[in-house]
């Protein structure tokens, strides 16, 4: 019996480490004064049917933070992916109605940096340079 328990607990610990880990990214842009209200009172109302489609493709612990700086406020998002392909999700997620009904409310609240402005992007992307789990 004590054998078969710890072949179980071999199995199971097997199995937690075949798990792809968890994926982090992070992004800036800028929010338009004149629309930093209207850009809030969304976010403190999401649609649930844009959370559902997060979830459905396999983002979590996501959340924004506002920061003004110099006079100009910024945005920073933070997500953890927990998929196998970030890309296929991200374009199923932008595929999806609900969701481009919620970015024509979303993007004109935003000013996206010039990096991502000359990519026809939003936001910007960043480069982690400390973790600790």
């Amino acid at each position: 019996m004590k054998h078969l328990l710890c072949l179980l607990l071999a199995a199971l610990l097997a199995g937690c480490a075949a798990q792809k880990p968890v994926q982090r990214f992070a992004w800036v842009t800028g929010l338009r004064p004149e629309k930093a209200g209207r850009y809030r009172d969304l976010h403190a109302h999401p649609w649930p049917s844009v959370n559902r489609m997060l979830k459905e493709c396999h983002v979590q612990n996501f959340s924004i933070h506002e920061k003004e700086i110099d006079g100009k406020l910024y945005l920073f998002a933070y997500l953890e992916y927990t998929g196998k392909d970030f890309d296929a999700d991200m374009k199923r997620m932008a595929a999806d109605p609900e969701t481009q009904r919620w970015w024509k409310e979303t993007d004109p609240c935003q000013l996206p940096l010039p990096d991502a402005a000359a990519k026809g992007k939003i936001w910007s992307d960043t480069k982690e340079v400390y973790f600790l789990p």
